[in-house]
């Protein structure tokens, strides 16, 4: 063992390295989140949550930290404890948070059935509504342009960062606990408490919103009336 970070008052319930490997982050059931160096020397205390603290993670450059908890809430940091941003629209707990890989968008799941996308300033931006039951982890491609949310209802869904829905893997388990894009963003692994975990092909942002498009052209022949309300393949009509 190289450190012990000890300091909590109640269970830890995530911790993550900074991108650098200098810092870590910790998440607790006692409503806070620490920052520690690799030897175990705390340099920051995030105290602002009124429940426990469900998740806690670094942005890209390791100068800013989300953290998600049961308080509703997630609440963006400086990597001094600094409070930047409170988001603030979910009605159940908050059950992880994560940074778009440039750091300017932030996703939220949550015990309410939905996920939400935020700008660095605690804006909402889009709504990711469609799931039965309650999202336990959204993640980020690694381009930023598409997240995977996991839920409790036994799907897996890919949407855009406008909230369109690009893609539903029902996965035949129990609950989804979580999933996560492949690095060149083609392929979707889920996990799940059925003690399995699956791998999907789903292709990039362009194949996705082709599939859609095409699905789109045959669902026109019987229902024409809705192409007025078509917004995202017009191009392709």
């Amino acid at each position: 063992m190289l450190a012990d970070l000890k300091g909590h008052q109640d269970e830890v319930t995530s911790a993550a390295f900074s991108p650098d490997g200098q810092r870590i982050v910790t998440a607790s059931g006692d409503k806070t989140a620490k920052v520690w160096d690799v030897n175990g020397k705390l340099l920051a205390d995030l105290k602002g949550h009124h429940k426990y603290v469900t998740s806690a993670a670094f942005n890209l450059d390791g100068q800013r930290i989300i953290t998600a908890s049961g308080d509703e809430t997630a609440k963006v940091w400086n990597i001094n404890g600094k409070l930047l941003a409170d988001l603030k629209g979910h009605q159940s707990w908050v059950t992880n948070a994560a940074f778009s890989p440039n750091g300017q968008r932030i996703v939220t799941a949550s015990g309410d059935g939905t996920a939400k996308v935020w700008n660095i300033n605690g804006k909402l931006l889009a709504d990711l509504k469609g799931h039965e039951d309650t999202v336990k982890s959204a993640a980020f491609s690694s381009d930023g342009q598409r997240i995977v949310t996991a839920s409790g209802d036994g799907t897996a869904k890919v949407w855009d960062v406008n909230a369109r829905l690009l893609a539903d893997l029902k996965a035949d388990q129990n609950a989804v606990t979580g999933a996560a894009f492949s690095p060149d963003g083609q392929y979707i692994v889920t996990v799940s408490n059925d003690s399995t975990a699956k791998v999907w092909r789903v292709g990039g942002l362009d194949e996705l919103l082709t599939r859609g498009c095409d699905w789109l052209q045959d669902y026109f022949v019987s229902h024409p009336e809705a192409r007025e309300n078509l917004r995202v393949c017009k191009a392709k009509a």
